[in-house]
């Protein structure tokens, strides 16, 4: 009796103590604040990790609606994605600050060429947005990839519950443009990812990390069947099943460095409990949304060089002008697309949408639909009445794939995506008009090769065809078919 009376005083006591701790560890985390680390439960976010057979290891995405409202750092905000999302966030009541070196604008001035639309200086856009919106969004001049020190200063003085990372070099032509491009592409794109990485755990804050990738991570050759989320299902030796990272297979020094960040991201997600989510995006089309519409000082960036210019903006820029749409190659090679509206959607949904600690790093398919190149191109050319040029390609890549892509996660968010079908590509068109005296012409055509064979055929092939795009077939009742095509999956 007298041992059962000892062990009944022991459990006692140490239950008091455990309330005790928590009680004090819940307390020291509400004054504490700045800290961000929670020992509360963590909220229910589903992984909805995709398998082979095309279910999911959990439930739902639950968000906590207490935690919408988010501090969040855009790194990159002033370029053709992270400007426009970092309006989006601030309009829809997040606490934005944006970080950014401005290379892209220097870029602009090395390649000789400019966005068509006409783009402020950082300072008059904030200041415009203030103006029109009378919200505020801070901008601190930062380069990531070098200015270490003050970004780990930066995150313990603002605290932000997450960081959007946006400040990558972007273009994949530009990756293998020279020597110098490769080697800035690769400088820049990996030491930054992994300095924001280090200085977050550096910081001894618990911030949420969105990263744009890009489905190029996958590669383009034909899969044979739907791209999952990320993992895939493998028998490991000795009949182990497992889950793994897709395998990886860049077709430019830029899509190297986002495979190459993504296994940054699975080292500090499993060594240091980093919460990461990888957006695997497609091709975005589009210029403005309904916050850079609101003046003429917050118009996003339209590129259409050869370079930047990503293939659908290039064919309604060239339309624009009356000259041939230049398609690389056969045109088979099949895209994922997304419109730049919906990359500002997604974004707020990864963001209110986080991993719970401990659970592995989220990847989503960020992608509205696939279309192969010529079809894209036949589709506005006949909208326009313009012509399809056939060039060589000047890309090594295969001349032909299908591409079929799961976007079931964000679906499952409540994303209804944005199609080529839609009005806002006329929208696009009537801007490439509007600004088309601003274009340099000869910019269009590709001024980077990924080798010296494609150079030499670029440069020697002449055009394999010129011709006028078929018109739209009509329906029996006068109204115009879709042509069918391959589509992100929803299931």
């Amino acid at each position: 009796m007298a041992v059962l009376r000892i062990f009944l005083l022991i459990v006692f006591l140490l239950a008091q103590t455990t309330c005790g701790l928590s009680s004090w560890f819940g307390k020291r985390s509400a004054a504490a604040k700045g800290n961000r680390w929670d020992v509360s439960p963590p909220r229910q976010v589903a992984s909805l990790i995709g398998s082979a057979d095309g279910k999911f290891s959990t439930s739902q995405f639950q968000p906590d609606p207490q935690d919408r409202r988010k501090k969040v750092v855009v790194l990159g905000g002033d370029g053709f994605c992270g400007w426009p999302t970092s309006l989006y966030l601030s309009e829809r009541g997040h606490d934005v600050i944006i970080v950014d070196n401005l290379s892209r604008r220097d870029i602009d001035n090395e390649l000789g060429t400019s966005s068509l639309t006409p783009i402020e200086p950082i300072d008059k856009r904030l200041q415009a947005w203030k103006e029109v919106t009378g919200r505020d969004i801070k901008f601190v001049n930062i380069d990531v990839k070098q200015h270490y020190q003050e970004l780990v200063d930066l995150l313990k003085k603002e605290k932000p519950d997450s960081i959007v990372h946006f400040a990558e070099q972007r273009a994949a032509p530009y990756s293998m443009k020279g020597a110098r491009q490769k080697r800035y592409t690769i400088d820049n794109n990996i030491s930054g990812t992994h300095n924001v990485l280090c200085a977050i755990v550096d910081s001894g804050l618990d911030i949420h990390v969105v990263h744009l990738g890009t489905m190029g991570v996958y590669g383009y050759g034909t899969s044979g069947g739907e791209i999952p989320e990320g993992y895939i299902d493998v028998i490991l030796p000795g009949g182990r099943e497992g889950k793994i990272l897709h395998p990886a297979y860049p077709g430019s020094l830029y899509h190297a460095t986002k495979c190459l960040d993504a296994l940054l991201f699975q080292f500090y997600n499993k060594n240091d409990g980093l919460r990461v989510t990888d957006l695997h995006q497609g091709i975005v089309w589009g210029t403005n949304t309904d916050q850079t519409l609101k003046d003429e000082r917050l118009v996003n960036r339209f590129d259409y060089d050869g370079d930047y210019g990503t293939v659908l903006n290039r064919f309604l820029m060239q339309s624009a002008l009356g000259i041939p749409l230049t398609v690389y190659g056969t045109g088979g090679q099949t895209r994922a697309f997304i419109h730049i509206r919906d990359t500002c959607r997604c974004i707020e949904l990864a963001l209110i949408n986080p991993p719970k600690h401990g659970q592995p790093v989220e990847i989503l398919n960020q992608v509205a639909e696939t279309l192969r190149v010529r079809d894209l191109a036949e589709m506005i050319a006949s909208k326009t009445g313009g012509r399809v040029a056939y060039l060589a390609n000047p890309r090594q890549e295969a001349p032909e794939n299908e591409l079929e892509v799961s976007n079931r996660k964000f679906r499952i968010l409540g994303l209804d995506p944005i199609t080529l079908d839609e009005g806002l590509l006329e929208e696009v068109r009537q801007i490439a008009a509007k600004y088309s005296h601003r274009c340099k012409a000869d910019s269009v055509m590709p001024k980077s090769f990924w080798n010296t064979r494609r150079a030499v055929d670029c440069l020697t092939q002449p055009v394999k065809e010129t011709r006028y795009a078929r018109a739209e077939r009509q329906s029996p009742s006068g109204t115009p078919q879709k042509e069918q095509r391959s589509g992100a999956r929803g299931r």
